[in-house]
């Protein structure tokens, strides 16, 4: 395959039937220009004239791709991508995006693989310039181009363009193009015209829609433009004709990214500064190249990591690159318009209107995309769009230097459009940015009811400290919502000032009817009070003051009205944690129950699904993980039903489906649910809820007997933990200690008993049983292993404290309790040398579980031990009708003995399974990522998006993954990966995703 003349051969010939002539003679000089992009206008004057008969010079430069640089970056998914347009007969390929995007290097760098792998195909290359809108120059240049690659068409054809109409012209080009390449059997040509948004001329931009018309079978057009063509797409996309390569495909994804930055650039960043940037130029390489141009010389990290965390469009070179490329190409009424909307973090037609006080902003948007301005669509129906980050800089920072006058006037209008169109967020943010703090205020009150209904405490977190203190002390809704937030951050005494603030308003009723107007007109301020009370129920809850939450959740329903769902829903569920906070789990279940019921009534279904976690950890409590289970599954088809899914729930409710898999020890799949959950995001877990995906993937960690890993998820999981609303009954270092018993490391786990300053003389209680029973097993282990000092017990006073336990757990109704408590007092009594005793705990713990199949980790957890004595229960014979021994009756008929054998046999099944061979042929990076998303709940055009690919390229690489894994099905892929250890959920917390050649176009 040839990319245009054979090395050393210079084309200087002329077409036309004159005399040859140097190359470039008469013409501009060599190299290409980058012209920018124009919206409109009239068409580029050529650089030279080209009268009809006069011989037309060929200039050389014009026709070689760019030369490929020694530090290339590899893309191999582009490749394929751009592979794929001749594999599938596709008569036209379109990379377009905007300036910088890295286009032609793309097409350069597929010329180069295409000559190793298929050089069957001949490439001409054609570079255009604003001269090239001379359709004689052009189609010169096309034949030269084509003729250097081995497809020579008559010179003739071009006299006709001198002596008839321009459609006698092209049909001669087309038939002799059709001869020449029929005659080359087992050929085909790519012709690729590069900067092909220079071209404005009504003539030329006809002809070559002719000529993608009619060109034969074995000639493929590639168009390069920072703008899409007139040129008949739509057809062509309809008829599967065309392949389109768009900035989202060439933005430089992460790893991408770290290749071009530190080996082809020669930095030496970390990997998180090159994500940094990569999410800050969104894959823009410019952006990326302008930022490491910036970056040389600098040495120190510090210096690197304050560079990165600044770099904004308004860097020098950001600003002049864009400005020279972009804004200065555009007529006045497009560059206002740019000004004028750079205020805006989202577009759509009318909102532009509002702001520019135009009516154009429909048609300026649709223009904007075409020219692929730094213009991002939001939806399919491209009815709002956004500005690329570093392009809004840019005219944000243009629009201040400019025209600062303008921009309250702007912010103003944004906000009014976008508040009478209920997008409140939006219209906070620039009332506030337009100095309005009166009108900010009346819109915050107005969204309130609406964002705490559906949970949106980040953004009620973010509005209170953008208002002065004396706006938000007069009024009693804000007061609340400001003692939310605080409370939410954690300062607990800063709350409660507030609400004692809004107690004030509401009693001196103090209430600003201006500010206050929306809640009045619908009626909610009379609700204020009962409100108030909930968030005080709130405030002893989170502060541990079971006596407050009752007092002040009892208030609450005094004050509540017939119809006030929320509250009522609110107090019930605040005594329902009281309740299971006080261990009167029966209680609990009963009121929190019919708290989400309240809930749902309102309308409140976030906080209703969020509440089923809550409600599953009690019916868990209760020894019933099966019903647990059935409660999440529906809550959370529930969740994701319609088209709006409550993500935040969503992602709670596998982290709690998770744990449930985990204790019946299907490992595999809780780690599904919790990639699912990783997946879905830290954004969508609530403050919390955050620190229990680590907990969950520690436990998942350790029952594989991956001990380090279990305690470093555990680390993680302790900084993210906040004390919330629901009573802390599994603290992260006590569970931190188990691990440490499971790893035979008993010093670190004597070190956290002392410490707490727990002892086998402890009374019971709740909020202290789970580190009474790590206490009791720290204990049985140190007797295991010989330690007989002061700081041990004896087997006997380890069961006075389990006995203690158990009675406890009977009278409150805790069955999940009593069942673990049995299993260490059947290990107790082992190791007090009571075999028969022994049999008889573990009996009663496998006969009396109400759900026996929902317990496996219960025993497998606690290792040789309980496995030799189930071991001896499973040799025992069946029981006779009427025998009354405890260790031989279970609940539905089935004896314990049976049990026993049964769980023998799921441990033995896990022991004696065969490690997997090694794969023939490994995972691409690429396919490791979709395996990962496989290995979670989404679709597939959910994963698409998540990867920024098309379903087609999704389902090349399932295919891939599936012939080299020998599977069929989605499920036997990540089945037969967990078995080669492929698949492990990275240690970092879930919602860190990042978004994303070596020279620009």
């Amino acid at each position: 395959m040839a990319l245009g003349p054979a090395p050393g051969e210079e084309v200087s010939r002329t077409t036309g039937g004159a005399s040859p002539t140097t190359a470039g003679h008469g013409a501009e000089a060599p190299g290409r220009r980058a012209p920018g992009t124009r919206l409109t206008g009239a068409p580029s004057d050529s650089s030279c004239s080209y009268d009809q008969g006069v011989p037309t010079p060929v200039l050389a430069t014009k026709l070689f791709a760019p030369a490929r640089r020694s530090q290339v970056v590899e893309r191999p998914r582009l490749t394929a991508q751009l592979d794929a347009t001749l594999d599938a007969g596709h008569r036209l390929t379109l990379v377009s995006a905007p300036a910088g995007f890295g286009k032609t290097t793309a097409l350069s760098d597929w010329l180069v693989h295409l000559a190793r792998r298929q050089p069957q195909v001949r490439v001409a290359w054609l570079s255009l310039d604003d001269a090239d809108n001379d359709l004689t120059r052009l189609m010169t240049h096309v034949v030269a181009s084509l003729d250097g690659a081995g497809l020579g068409v008559d010179p003739a054809v071009l006299e006709a363009l001198h002596t008839g109409p321009p459609a006698t012209a092209l049909t001669a080009f087309v038939n002799d193009v059709t001869r020449a390449g029929g005659s080359a059997a087992g050929k085909r040509w790519v012709l690729v015209l590069d900067d092909y948004h220079v071209i404005e001329a009504s003539d030329v931009l006809e002809a070559v829609a002719f000529l993608l018309e009619h060109v034969p079978d074995h000639l493929r057009l590639v168009v390069a433009t920072r703008s899409d063509p007139p040129l008949p797409l739509a057809r062509l996309r309809t008829s599967g004709r065309l392949t389109e390569v768009r900035a989202a495909d060439l933005r430089f994804r992460p790893d991408e990214a770290r290749e071009l930055l530190n080996r082809a650039m020669g930095l030496d960043l970390t990997p998180a500064d090159v994500d940094a940037l990569e999410g800050r130029t969104e894959g823009w390489v410019a952006g990326l190249q302008l930022a490491a141009l910036s970056l040389r010389g600098m040495t120190g990290p510090g210096e690197v990591a304050g560079f990165v965390e600044a770099f904004t469009g308004s860097n020098r070179f950001v600003i002049d690159y864009l400005a020279d490329e972009v804004l200065a190409r555009q007529d006045s009424w497009v560059r206002d318009f740019l000004l004028d909307t750079a205020v805006l973090d989202r577009l759509t037609g009318p909102l532009c209107d509002a702001v520019t006080g135009r009516a154009d902003g429909t048609s300026m948007l649709v223009d904007l995309e075409r020219a692929n301005l730094f213009l991002v669509p939001l939806d399919t129906d491209r009815r709002w769009y956004r500005y690329h980050h570093l392009f809004a800089d840019v005219l944000q920072a243009r629009l201040r230097a400019d025209r600062p006058d303008r921009v309250p006037g702007l912010h103003q209008r944004a906000g009014v459009w976008l508040g009478d169109h209920g997008l409140v967020e939006d219209a906070v943010r620039h009332t506030l940015a337009a100095g309005d703090v009166g009108r900010a205020a009346h819109l915050m009150e107005t969204a309130l009811p609406e964002l705490r209904r559906n949970r949106r405490d980040g953004v009620l977190l973010s509005w209170v400290p953008l208002l002065p203190e004396a706006v938000v002390r007069r009024s009693p809704v804000l007061s609340i919502l400001s003692g939310w937030s605080l409370m939410m951050s954690g300062d607990l005494d800063g709350a409660e000032a507030r609400f004692d603030d809004a107690e004030v308003a509401l009693a001196a009723g103090a209430v600003d009817p201006g500010l206050a107007a929306a809640w009045a007109d619908t009626d909610d301020l009379r609700t204020a009070p009962a409100i108030l009370a909930v968030y005080r129920a709130s405030l002893a809850q989170a502060r541990g003051d079971v006596a407050g939450t009752v007092r002040h959740a009892r208030r609450a329903l005094e004050l509540a009205r017939p119809g006030d769902h929320f509250v009522r829903g609110a107090g019930a569920g605040f005594l329902g944690l009281a309740a299971w906070a006080a261990g009167d789990v029966r209680e609990a279940l009963s009121t929190f129950s019919g708290a989400l019921h309240s809930l749902r009534a309102a309308g409140n279904l976030v906080d209703e699904l969020d509440g089923t976690v809550v409600l599953a950890d009690m019916w868990v409590a209760t020894g019933r993980p099966g019903r647990a289970r059935r409660l999440c599954e529906q809550a959370l088809q529930t969740a994701t039903d319609g088209g709006h899914p409550y993500l935040r729930a969503a992602a709670d409710l596998h982290v709690a489906l998770a744990e449930l898999d985990r204790e019946i020890d299907e490992l595999a799949g809780a780690e599904v649910h919790l990639e699912t959950a990783r997946v879905l995001g830290e954004r969508t877990s609530i403050t919390e809820n955050r620190h229990r995906w680590f907990v969950a993937m520690s436990q998942v960690r350790a029952a594989r007997g991956d001990h380090e890993s279990a305690a470093a998820l555990l680390d993680q999981a302790e900084l993210l933990y906040r004390h919330g609303f629901y009573p802390d009954l599994r603290p992260i270092a006590a569970m931190r200690a188990r691990v440490h018993i499971g790893a035979g490391d008993l010093a670190a786990a004597r070190a956290w008993a002392e410490r707490r300053g727990i002892g086998v003389g402890d009374d019971p209680d709740l909020l202290r049983e789970y580190e009474h029973l790590t206490l009791a097993r720290l204990l049985l282990a140190d007797h295991r292993a010989g330690r007989h000092d002061a700081g041990s017990a004896s087997p006997a006073e380890v069961l006075g404290l389990l006995d203690r336990l158990h009675t406890a757990a009977v009278s409150d109704g805790r069955e999940g309790s009593v069942l673990e408590i049995r299993v260490l007092q059947a290990l107790a009594h082992d190791a007090h040398g009571d075999l028969s005793s022994a049999l008889a705990r573990l009996g009663r713990a496998l006969g009396e579980a109400p759900e026996p199949d929902s317990h496996v980790r219960l025993y497998l957890d606690e290792g040789a031990p309980v496995l030799a004595l189930l071991d001896r229960l499973a040799r025992l014979p069946e029981p006779t009708a009427g025998a009354d021994d405890e260790a031989f009756h279970g609940e539905g008929g089935e004896a314990v003995p049976a049990r026993a054998r049964r769980l023998l046999e799921r441990v033995r099944t896990v022991e004696l399974a065969e490690p997997a061979p090694p794969l023939v042929e490994p995972l691409s990076h690429r396919e490791v990522d979709v395996l990962r998303l496989l290995a979670t709940e989404l679709t597939g055009p959910e994963i698409a998006r998540e990867l920024y690919i098309t379903v087609n390229t999704l389902r090349t690489h399932t295919k891939h993954i599936f012939t080299k894994l020998d599977a069929r099905t989605r499920a036997a892929a990540v089945r037969r990966a967990r078995e080669r250890g492929l698949l492990q959920p990275p240690l970092e917390p879930p919602g860190h995703r990042t978004v994303t050649t070596s020279v620009t176009s």
